[in-house]
């Protein structure tokens, strides 16, 4: 990213899409009653929010 290469924002969008698909796995045992799968839920969440953001920003 900090070189400016063309595939900087593809990776990003790549881990955000791959952060989504494990929230969406977690929030489905979360609803089982495992709490610490909402917390990683929760967590993959924002880590692609800002996976996101960097690839709009690169």
């Amino acid at each position: 990213m900090s070189l400016g290469s063309s595939f900087g924002s593809h990776i990003c969008r790549v881990c955000a899409d791959v952060c989504n698909a494990c929230a969406d796995e977690c929030e489905k045992h979360a609803q089982m009653g495992m709490e610490h799968c909402r917390e990683c839920a929760d967590a993959c969440r924002k880590c692609a929010q800002a996976c996101e953001e960097m690839a709009t920003a690169a």
